[in-house]
C-alpha cells in the first residue's frame, strides 16, 4: 500500500486515537450504572396534561378498570412498572381530605396489579436512602382513619428488581412502621417523638420513641425502636433499642439534629425539653447552721469536758 507523508501521518493519528475513543466509551458505560443507583433519576411523575403520557395513563386505567376507584390521583414510572395511587370518595359531596386512597404497583408489560396498602392523609417526604449503595427510596406518611382516633404511619416505596414491581417498607398486618397515635387509655399521659435522621456515613434510619406515664399505678415505660435497612441483604429491619443505646436515640430525637427530609414530631415536648435542657449546676451551701458554735471534733475523739 502506498501512502504519501501526509497520508501516513493522518493513518498514524486514527491508530492513536482509537484506544483513546474506547478508554471513553468504557468510562461511559461504567458511570451509567452509578448513575441508576439514584432510584429518583430515571423516577418521574407522569403528567396527565402531557400527550407523551397518555399512553401509560390509558394503560394503567384498563389495568385498574375491575377495581373500586373514584379518581387516580399519581402515576410514577420507574423501568416497566408505575406507582399509582388512587383515590375513593365515599359521595360526591364528601370533603376532598376524607377520601380513601390505595396504592398499586401496576406492571407496564403485562396489566398485573399488585395492591400494597390503603389509608386516608398521604404526605410524601423526600428521597431517602437507607443502605450504602442502595438506589433512593421515596418516603411517604400517612393515616389509618379520618375523623377518628388515627395512627400516623411511616413508610417507604422502592422498585423490586427480582419482582418487577413496587413495594412497600415495614409492612406488617396490612400498615407500615406505626410513629404516632392519638388513641390513648385513660389514666395514662403519652408522650410521641420521632425523626428522619441523617448517619456519618450518608445513611438514613427512622428513629420512635414512645413514652408512657401510668401516674401512681405503675412505672412508666418507655419503647424505642429504629427502622433501618440491612446492610447486606437491604431487607428491612426494626429494632427494639435497650438501656444506653436507648437513651442515646433519645438524645437524638430530642435534639433533633441531622434531620433528614424535614421528618421530626414532638420535640417540644415537656419530656424532650427536659433531655435537651442543660441542667443547672447546684450551688454549695456556704451558710453555718444555726447551732453551729465553731467547734469541731473527728470521729471517735473526745470532747473536752467543760
Amino acid at each position: 500500500m502506498d501512502m504519501r507523508g501526509s497520508d501516513l501521518s493522518k493513518f498514524m493519528k486514527d491508530i492513536l486515537r482509537a484506544p483513546i475513543l474506547l478508554l471513553l466509551m468504557a468510562l461511559l458505560a461504567a458511570a451509567t450504572p452509578l448513575r441508576a443507583q439514584r432510584e429518583h433519576d430515571s423516577f418521574r411523575w407522569i403528567d396527565f396534561h402531557s400527550p407523551k403520557d397518555q399512553d401509560t395513563v390509558v394503560w394503567v386505567t384498563r389495568s385498574l378498570e375491575a377495581e373500586k376507584w373514584t379518581a387516580i390521583r399519581e402515576i410514577g414510572v420507574l423501568y416497566d412498572a408505575a406507582l399509582v395511587v388512587t383515590t375513593l370518595r365515599a359521595a360526591p359531596e364528601a370533603p376532598a381530605n376524607a377520601d380513601t386512597f390505595s396504592v398499586w404497583s401496576v406492571s407496564l408489560t403485562n396489566h398485573m396489579i399488585t395492591p400494597l396498602f390503603k389509608g386516608v392523609n398521604l404526605r410524601w417526604l423526600d428521597w431517602m436512602q437507607f443502605a450504602d449503595g442502595a438506589p433512593q427510596e421515596a418516603g411517604a406518611l400517612y393515616d389509618d382513619c379520618y375523623e377518628c382516633a388515627a395512627t400516623t404511619y411511616f413508610t417507604a416505596f422502592h422498585y423490586d428488581l427480582a419482582q418487577h414491581q413496587w413495594a412497600a417498607r415495614w409492612m406488617y398486618g396490612g400498615q407500615a412502621a406505626p410513629i404516632w397515635r392519638t388513641n390513648v387509655p385513660d389514666g395514662v399521659a403519652l408522650t410521641q417523638v420521632y425523626a428522619g435522621l441523617a448517619e456519618p456515613n450518608g445513611r438514613e434510619l427512622l428513629g420512635a420513641w414512645t413514652h408512657f406515664d401510668y401516674g401512681k399505678q405503675k412505672p412508666a415505660e418507655d419503647y424505642v425502636y429504629v427502622y433501618t435497612l440491612d446492610p447486606a441483604s437491604r431487607l428491612e429491619r426494626t429494632q427494639l433499642l435497650e438501656g444506653k443505646q436507648a437513651d442515646a436515640m433519645k438524645q437524638r430525637l430530642c435534639t433533633a439534629q441531622g434531620v433528614a427530609s424535614g421528618l421530626a414530631r414532638g420535640q417540644d415536648s415537656p419530656l424532650c425539653q427536659q433531655i435537651v435542657r442543660p441542667r443547672a449546676e447546684r450551688k454549695p451551701n456556704t451558710t453555718p447552721p444555726a447551732n453551729n458554735h465553731g467547734q469541731s471534733a473527728p470521729p471517735g475523739a473526745r470532747r473536752p469536758t467543760p
